[in-house]
């Protein structure tokens, strides 16, 4: 009897430990609890909505159906032979350059500042190092410690696959500034980043920052670190400089957002937008890649960059099924699209790698 109850004392104790691993990050209070109760979107039980109605997956859909479908899997969800990628160059430059490592992970330097987006260089996006999908061969070609001192990180909401634990904790002392959605500063102050060096914001709230001007927009998706979903915001960010505006796509599903955003903050030099992990068990939180084309026309974007893809199997297409699709779709409604190598250097006005490198 006695034994039993100390196994069950010592797996309760365990279960609070994991729970409490700094890994998992700490829901908003305080001040910060107080902004976001003060948002439309805010709800009585503490949560965040989408503008619109967004289940995580339609009616006709079981979460059995998922398990199955994750279950049966597919041979092709990861690439034969290791993805090919360039050495990053990261030298100064006064022109507006981007390099992008595979999934939501880039480099962006413009009017001199330096400024790198969702950065995740852990094998797996998960929690444990252990448990999850691992990154393709071929796509740990850059390391955390590899970059340069950095004027900013943005990263644009808290799940696994763009705020990475390991890889903040290698990069907070080299970097000034982070800027996220609000609520999401909660566990980067607890890793460690002191406040005055976290900017959140809400959609339509703006910050300057080293001279470049960041505007959180509206998105169609989720947050969650552990069991409770929506207690911190997921967005899109608007990055205007001297001479280029951009917007940084984040994760999300399509939506009218997209028209409005183009309407009012239009055109845009350059939208970064997701084009990967998606399936119809769950269509309204990412985009399918026809919908990543249509988004861009919607934002009145000169160019696409697809990114969300080549790095980790979310989801149970092929892993080359979104530059596939996103590539034709472009091809018939004739907008520029760009698809760099990994750590190909994209300069705007200049250079738009465009080959189609994952069908050799």
């Amino acid at each position: 009897m006695y034994s039993i109850l100390a196994v069950i004392i010592v797996l309760a104790l365990a279960v609070i430990w994991l729970f409490n691993m700094p890994v998992f990050g700490r829901a908003p209070e305080g001040a910060r609890l107080e902004r976001l109760k003060k948002l439309s979107n805010f709800k009585a039980d503490g949560t965040l909505d989408n503008l619109s109605p967004t289940p995580m997956k339609p009616d006709s859909v079981s979460y059995w159906d998922m398990i199955v479908g994750m279950i049966k899997g597919n041979e092709n969800s990861s690439p034969k032979k290791a993805l090919p990628h360039m050495v990053p160059d990261f030298s100064a430059t006064t022109k507006t350059k981007l390099i992008w490592f595979g999934h939501s992970s880039y480099f962006l330097q413009i009017d001199g500042i330096k400024v790198l987006v969702d950065p995740v260089f852990s094998k797996r996006p998960s929690p444990l190092s252990f448990i999850g999908t691992g990154s393709y061969a071929g796509t740990d070609f850059v390391k955390a410690e590899d970059f340069p001192e950095l004027d900013i990180i943005l990263i644009t909401h808290d799940h696994y696959d763009h705020m990475d634990y390991q890889s903040i904790l290698k990069l907070k002392d080299k970097t000034r500034l982070f800027i996220t959605s609000l609520g999401a500063g909660a566990h980067l102050e607890h890793w460690g980043i002191p406040a005055g060096k976290i900017v959140e914001l809400a959609w339509g709230e703006e910050t300057i920052a080293h001279g470049l001007k960041f505007i959180a927009a509206p998105a169609r998706h989720f947050t969650g670190r552990l069991f409770t979903r929506n207690q911190t915001l997921w967005s899109a960010f608007i990055l205007q400089g001297t001479k280029h505006k951009l917007y940084l796509g984040g994760d999300s599903g399509y939506d009218t957002h997209f028209k409005k955003t183009g309407a009012q903050h239009g055109p845009f030099d350059l939208a970064i937008l997701e084009c990967g992990q998606y399936n119809s068990y769950w269509p309204l939180i990412h985009m399918f890649p026809e919908q990543t084309v249509q988004a861009a026309k919607d934002l009145n974007a000169k160019v696409l960059l697809p990114v969300h893809w080549a790095k980790f199997s979310l989801a149970m297409h092929s892993w080359n099924e979104p530059a596939i699709r996103v590539t034709k779709q472009a091809k018939l409604e004739q907008f520029k699209i760009t698809t760099p190598l990994l750590g190909e250097l994209v300069v705007l006005d200049e250079h738009y790698p465009s080959e189609e490198w994952w069908l050799d």
